[in-house]
């Protein structure tokens, strides 16, 4: 019941700020420490507020062979940030993933829901600046 609680939250919201994570555990009758506990064992969960555009790296093991470490290092040296971070203008978020799925497809990278396969850097050039 709590993680679809917090699911529905930040479906509205788009991230769970300590004011509602307060409110679920005095709702509940819960301890905010198992609040806590719980939303930050499952990687869907958001503290912060998300960017205008996600871009997320498959990091499973076909598209490691096939060169997902080179495209997240061209994209975090693009956007100048590492996974886990966000540009200070909330414009980019870039994340890792274990696996999306589409292992034929790798190195894959999803731009705010669109796979793209193996894009060259022109491609992604022309991604982010669309993109502002």
């Amino acid at each position: 019941m709590l993680i679809q609680i917090l699911l529905e939250l930040q479906s509205g919201l788009g991230w769970l700020p300590q004011e509602v994570l307060d409110e679920v555990s005095r709702q509940l009758e819960v301890p905010l420490t198992r609040v806590y506990q719980v939303a930050t064992f499952y990687k869907a969960f958001r503290f912060s507020p998300p960017a205008r555009h996600q871009i997320t790296v498959c990091m499973g093991t076909a598209c490691q062979v096939r060169g997902a470490p080179r495209l997240l290092e061209r994209i975090s040296t693009m956007l100048n940030l590492k996974p886990g971070e966000t540009t200070p203008d909330m414009r980019f978020s870039l994340n890792t993933v274990n696996c999306l799925g589409c292992c034929a497809l790798g190195p894959v990278v999803v731009i705010d829901g669109v796979y793209h396969s193996n894009p060259s850097t022109a491609e992604l050039e022309r991604i982010f600046e669309a993109a502002k």
